[in-house]
């Protein structure tokens, strides 16, 4: 944490993060309690696809700009051009436009695609093996801390129909200093000089998916990690209106519950580098499926045919009930259940790819994610749409990890 070899992109990822979460939540927040929209909860998930969809898209032209040119230097003109994207976010709070909010998400979506290669498939270029386990799990608990502040201060800023000048200073603030981070990233060297970038997006898309398959363990491993962010994309979706529908809370509530969640997938990912020790570690990704699914299942359990208050409660008395209490108690265990399933996994992934095919490995790992979370957001927001409830939306996701748990089980590679 205070060398420059991990530090700067340490800082970058997570501005990064709390920039894009801070704009998903505050337009989230402005479509759940401050507009009229009849299909809120579908209009919620499709925020959610919007940002997801560059990924399946851009990935594979990130990592081929990954290979081919230092990673460094194509992070820092990446932070550059955000903090334009980042004005327009400012502008459409400052209007309470959600269609140009909208396209601002769209823009960071864009940004965060191409990055993605550089931010994971950098780190084997400075860490030894050995430390990749608890470096995936510094960046991913700082993601989900980036996650958690962005999404307080989000919700915050949504208050009452939003400050439009706290928002800019927020956005243009965090922007600034993922550009600043990004210059102090050490160089990592051309994995690739060679490689010509495709211009044809969709055949360098499909090279790189049949590169991975040709490997059994690192499909496996895209196919495992898919799963996770599968399932973290939705449940993130389903949150919010999970706690105004179901529970009865106000904004103030959804924010801690929120809260709730993202620390406690910061505290599983630890847990799972605590647990790895410098090694790979694939039976703890075995355990957190089991126990994903199982906190899964018992949150549907727990809301099953309860409904709202007549009007929003406020923390305290939410938190007063037995409901309130499980609801969060299964969010947690949730949370580090998936700490526990994504940080092993993702790091045997880095481990096994070839420095020269690193980065395109990771955007076909990232092409293959956003592929089962965008049709993943997409789904849900049509079973929404034609009368599906959050509960039986997550008795789904439960039994189906369930299901993804056995077939981990039958399918594991070893580590090394």
């Amino acid at each position: 944490m205070l060398s420059r070899r991990f530090a700067p992109l340490f800082w970058c990822q997570f501005f990064a993060a709390f920039n894009d979460n801070f704009l998903k939540t505050a337009l989230v927040f402005l479509i759940l309690f401050h507009t009229a929209a009849s299909d809120a909860e579908a209009l919620i998930t499709l925020a959610s696809a919007i940002f997801i969809a560059p990924y399946f898209f851009l990935s594979a032209l990130g990592g081929e700009l990954a290979d081919r040119y230092d990673k460094a230097r194509v992070a820092q003109w990446l932070k550059f051009s955000e903090i334009f994207v980042a004005a327009l976010a400012v502008l459409g709070y400052a209007l309470h436009s959600i269609q140009v909010l909208f396209v601002a998400l769209a823009g960071f979506g864009v940004i965060a695609a191409l990055f993605g290669p550089i931010k994971y498939g950098i780190l084997p270029d400075h860490l030894a093996r050995s430390e990749l386990p608890a470096g995936n799990a510094l960046v991913e608990g700082a993601t989900f801390i980036a996650i958690l502040t962005g999404t307080i201060v989000g919700g915050v800023a949504a208050r009452g129909g939003g400050d439009a000048a706290a928002f800019a200073v927020l956005v243009m603030a965090f922007a600034l200093a993922c550009w600043l981070a990004a210059l102090l990233i050490p160089p990592s060297g051309e994995g690739a000089p060679q490689l010509k970038i495709a211009l044809n997006i969709a055949a360098s898309t499909a090279a790189m998916i049949r590169h991975l398959r040709a490997d059994p363990r690192l499909w496996w491993g895209a196919m495992v990690t898919s799963w996770f962010w599968l399932v973290g994309i939705v449940v993130l979706s389903l949150l919010p209106p999970l706690i105004k529908t179901l529970i009865g809370g106000n904004e103030d509530t959804v924010t801690i519950y929120l809260a709730l969640f993202s620390i406690a997938v910061g505290l599983g990912s630890g847990l799972a580098a605590a647990i790895a020790r410098g090694r790979i570690v694939l039976k703890t990704t075995l355990a957190g499926a089991v126990l994903l699914g199982l906190f899964a299942l018992d949150l549907a359990l727990a809301t099953l045919g309860s409904g709202a208050a007549s009007a929003p409660q406020a923390p305290g008395i939410v938190f007063s009930s037995l409901l309130g209490i499980r609801v969060a108690v299964d969010l947690v265990g949730l949370a580090i259940a998936g700490g526990l399933f994504i940080v092993p996994a993702f790091a045997a992934v880095q481990a096994w790819s070839g420095a020269d095919y690193r980065a395109r490995t990771v955007a076909a790992v990232n092409v293959l994610n956003a592929a089962f979370m965008t049709g993943a957001t997409v789904l849900v927001a049509i079973m929404q749409k034609f009368g599906v409830t959050v509960p039986a939306l997550f008795s789904m996701i439960g039994a189906a990890t369930l299901l993804v748990a056995l077939a981990i089980w039958r399918t594991m590679p070893k580590a090394d």
